[in-house]
C-alpha cells in the first residue's frame, strides 16, 4: 500500500526570498523520509526546559555559528547535533523562503531526503523525534488556522496541523505550508493582505 508523494521539482527549481535585516541567522532542515511507500516528514519536539519555544514541534536546526561557512552548513551541522544525521545522508532537494521569527531570527529552510532509520536525539535539546505521514498532514480534518494581530506585521495567519497527537504550528507551520503548497495540491487559506495607509 502506498500513500501520497511530494512533487519535488517545484522545490528544486524554486528561487527563495532571503531576509537580511534580522539580528540573527538560523537554518532548519525539513527531512523527507520514504516509509512504507509514502513520504513522511521528520520533526523534533523541543525539550520542555528550553527557553525558546519549549515543547514545540520543529524541524532540526538552529542558529548560525562562526565556523559555519554557509547557512546550509548551519542546517546540516544542527541536524547532525540534534538527531545524528550524517551530512552524507542528506540529499538536498532545495531551499524555501526565509522567514522571520519573533526572536529576531531570519530562518533559512532547506528540504532534503534522508534515510528511514533510527535517529538518536540530542537529549538536552530534543524531547522526541517524530515522523509524520504526508497523508496526515494533507488531511483537511487535521488542519485549522486562525488570524491574529501581530505587533509588526499586522494581521497574520497561524497554521495548525494536528497529526497523530502532535500539533505543528508557529514558524514550523509556516515553513510546512510553503513546502506543501509547492510540492502538493495543498492550498492554505487566502493570505491576509495588509492595508496600505
Amino acid at each position: 500500500m502506498t500513500g501520497p508523494r511530494l512533487t519535488l521539482e517545484p522545490i528544486a527549481n524554486y528561487e527563495p526570498t532571503e531576509i537580511t535585516d534580522q539580528e540573527y541567522d538560523a537554518a532548519v532542515l525539513a527531512p523527507i523520509v520514504d516509509r512504507d511507500g509514502e513520504d513522511h516528514l521528520l520533526f523534533t519536539r523541543r525539550a520542555d526546559h528550553l527557553g525558546e519555544h519549549p515543547g514545540q514541534m520543529s524541524f532540526p536546526g538552529g542558529g548560525a555559528e562562526p565556523e559555519d561557512e554557509t547557512i546550509l552548513e548551519t542546517a546540516l551541522r544542527e541536524a547532525n547535533e540534534e538527531i545524528g544525521l550524517e551530512r552524507s545522508e542528506a540529499e538536498l532537494v532545495g531551499q524555501l523562503d526565509d522567514i522571520r521569527t519573533v526572536t529576531e531570527y531570519a530562518v533559512t529552510p532547506f528540504v532534503a531526503h534522508v534515510p528511514d532509520r533510527e535517529y538518536v536525539r540530542e537529549e538536552s535539546e530534543v524531547a522526541e523525534i517524530v515522523v509524520l505521514p504526508l497523508s496526515g498532514l494533507l488531511d483537511p480534518d487535521n488542519y485549522e488556522y486562525e488570524r491574529r494581530s501581530h505587533p509588526y506585521y499586522g494581521e497574520i495567519v497561524i497554521h495548525y496541523f494536528h497529526v497523530n497527537g502532535y500539533t505543528v504550528w508557529g514558524a514550523t507551520g509556516r515553513i510546512l505550508v510553503q513546502l506543501l503548497e509547492l510540492a502538493t495540491d495543498f492550498e492554505a487559506p487566502e493570505k491576509v493582505e495588509r492595508s496600505e495607509f
